[in-house]
């Protein structure tokens, strides 16, 4: 099922949650929320589920007006974050709960929503669990059965609301992991919120970056790492490094150096800010053009990614770096020696 919304504003008092917000989300793509807290992203969510009302704008499922249409007829699975589980419920009634409250006429037989829970259960691969209470799983597991459970009644739609926040980092991938594999099989239309960059950079075919009610931009999880559209998305999404400039007919002047900034060939003289990622910089012991001059101040090491902290010689501001493991051993990177930080890629923004 597809999912428009057009021009959705909400405010709480006098707080913007949402400003003039049009989206498509279509038939079976899984779409990540993206943006730091109170960007409006769950405000987006529960509009969507039929848990809260815009002031104004309107919601189509599929094409048809799904704004005034009640939560329980709009066919949408939720999963929150603190999974929601009944307690005094085994596994198998949790999942089986959404089947059995269903209206009479609609209701499934209990041979039929047997069936239906058994084959959930091992399609999140907790079947030998049914007979458990929430209280005896694991927080993995419990995220699991929520899922279980919003998968029952065979939603069109499926949101999901930060919902491996409360897990520890390990537990966190391994479940993002299995989730995509899990929407690959199933292909259900799926929305999912979070403010955990790397997350949604490795489950979502589209990311929606969020600021401030607004959208700041939509793409594939390459373009919006690559190609940030505005200062808040690249200094949102992964670590960069900031270099104040001025813009002169196409070059960006930091200091005595330079960085190419072709898109303002025709500006003149303009204060800006070049963004460049740690991995995007390249150290020599060698002055050569277009390097800066600086200092190694702390080495690190996370798995195969060296990360270095230098201090720029000309603004004593901190730069970071990301080197393969493999160029250890070239490099003299004890701290205090002297290095030249090149880099290989920016992107300049003029300020306003």
């Amino acid at each position: 099922m597809s999912i428009e919304v057009r021009q959705l504003n909400k405010n709480f008092g006098a707080f913007s949650a949402l400003n003039n917000v049009s989206l498509d989300f279509p038939t079976g793509e899984l779409v990540a929320l993206l943006g730091p807290s109170g960007c409006g992203k769950t405000t987006l969510l529960r509009i969507i589920a039929g848990l809260e009302n815009p002031d104004s704008g309107t919601v189509l499922f599929h094409g048809e007006e799904a704004t005034n249409v009640h939560v329980r007829e709009r066919n949408v699975g939720f999963v929150f974050q603190h999974y929601a589980l009944f307690r005094h419920m085994t596994v198998f009634d949790n999942v089986a709960f959404g089947l059995s409250v269903r209206p009479k006429e609609t209701r499934p037989t209990k041979l039929e929503i047997k069936k239906r829970v058994h084959e959930l259960l091992e399609l999140v691969q907790l079947d030998w669990l049914a007979d458990r209470y929430p209280h005896q799983l694991s927080g993995g597991q419990r995220q699991r059965i929520a899922l279980a459970r919003a998968l029952a009644v065979e939603p069109k739609v499926l949101l999901l609301d930060e919902p491996f926040g409360a897990l520890d980092a390990k537990v966190r991938k391994d479940l993002r992991r299995w989730l995509r594999r899990l929407h690959d099989e199933l292909h259900i239309t799926s929305i999912f919120v979070t403010h955990d960059q790397e997350e949604a950079m490795e489950v979502a075919d589209r990311i929606v970056v969020l600021n401030k009610g607004k959208i700041e931009q939509i793409g594939s999880p390459d373009d919006i790492y690559n190609n940030p559209a505005s200062p808040f998305v690249y200094d949102f999404i992964g670590q960069v490094n900031l270099f104040h400039s001025r813009v002169d007919h196409g070059w960006a002047h930091i200091g005595d150096y330079k960085l190419p900034a072709p898109e303002f060939s025709s500006v003149n003289n303009q204060t800006a800010i070049a963004y460049v990622r740690p991995h995007d910089i390249e150290l020599t012991q060698e002055n050569i053009e277009g390097s800066i001059p600086a200092t190694v101040s702390h080495v690190s090491t996370a798995g195969s990614v060296l990360r270095i902290e230098l201090t720029n010689k000309l603004s004593d501001d901190v730069i970071h770096v990301e080197l393969p493991r493999s160029q250890e051993r070239s490099l003299d990177l004890s701290v205090g020696a002297q290095v030249y930080a090149k880099p290989t890629t920016s992107k300049v923004f003029l300020q306003r």
